[in-house]
């Protein structure tokens, strides 16, 4: 197969080491396919794994592809895939170790792609893997969600917690949020009640949340604790030694890091097509065009309101 073009890194560091450069997708194993990338989208963790806050997982082999988060059609199938054919619309994530998926190519296990809803665009199927597995396994793996029950989201704009609110609605539950005091119209467009800023006072809405899911890892749990209702759940996206300490305790907190799951992708991807899950997208750049937005975009976030989604070109 010839070369073909991704953004990489022969070092950790920070936006500087990114390069546009020509790669030799790998020989795809039984259970892998290979991807022709129409849409990936960026995520905080890939900035995180470039500036090697994960080279425990992901080591000190160079160079290394960016990305995680795409969507794209299947041009080669290992031996033993079963799930996928040749030609599929796809969504899915590669692997933490391996990424790579702001490229021409993705290589991904086939347990980590489902097929794409035929309504959804691949711009919109690109956004929603890691947010929305992080959101839905908050919910429901962690939070245990019922139809009927009560949800606060904390931070209930940004990626998770949209996803969080989109997934939660969809499924019966009542959502209240936080979020900046200049964006409480777009919070009750998603049907947020009530609305609250960050520093809102717990006392106002005590005991009346069965989740209280803190999508930045900015809640206070003193504050998260007084607005939980009896028997119920706190869930944070900050795996921090403090917060996984807690989580590891008796009670009602819980630390949420999205793993890969076909089932969960499967049915993000359904809510997704269903039009219950709506990532918004910021901005739309081509992959010759990608690594002075994703600069900017770490460093000064300006996406924040939407996804940073890359396409071929």
């Amino acid at each position: 197969m010839s070369t073909t073009k991704r953004i990489q890194y022969h070092q950790y560091g920070g936006p500087e080491v990114m390069r546009l450069a020509e790669f030799q997708p790998k020989e795809i194993g039984p259970q892998d396919v290979r991807v022709r990338m129409r849409a990936a989208s960026a995520n905080p963790m890939d900035f995180g794994i470039r500036n090697g806050r994960m080279k425990a997982l992901t080591g000190q082999n160079f160079p290394r592809g960016m990305g995680y988060d795409f969507a794209g059609t299947v041009e080669a199938v290992g031996n033993k895939v079963t799930r996928v054919r040749i030609g599929d619309d796809v969504l899915g994530g590669v692997s933490i170790k391996e990424s790579g998926a702001f490229a021409d190519v993705v290589v991904a296990r086939e347990d980590d792609v489902v097929k794409k809803p035929a309504g959804l665009s691949f711009e919109a199927a690109a956004a929603i893997p890691i947010v929305g597995i992080t959101a839905y396994q908050a919910l429901f793996n962690k939070g245990n969600l019922r139809r009927g029950a009560s949800v606060f989201v904390h931070a209930s704009l940004g990626g998770v917690g949209r996803s969080a609110v989109q997934l939660a609605s969809a499924h019966g539950a009542t959502v209240a949020g936080s979020c900046r005091p200049g964006s409480a119209s777009e919070a009750r467009a998603l049907g947020i009640d009530p609305i609250v800023d960050f520093d809102f006072d717990p006392a106002t809405l005590q005991q009346k949340f069965d989740i209280v899911l803190d999508a930045s890892g900015t809640l206070p749990v003193k504050t998260a604790r007084k607005i939980l209702a009896r028997k119920g759940r706190i869930i944070t996206v900050k795996p921090s030694p403090a917060n996984m300490a807690r989580s590891a305790l008796p009670g009602p907190f819980r630390v949420v890091i999205g793993q890969p799951s076909t089932a969960d992708l499967e049915a993000i991807a359904q809510a997704a097509g269903d039009g219950h899950l709506r990532p918004p997208i910021a901005q739309v750049v081509p992959l010759s065009e990608a690594i002075p937005a994703l600069t900017s975009l770490e460093q000064h976030g300006t996406a924040k309101r939407g996804k940073l989604i890359i396409v071929p070109g």
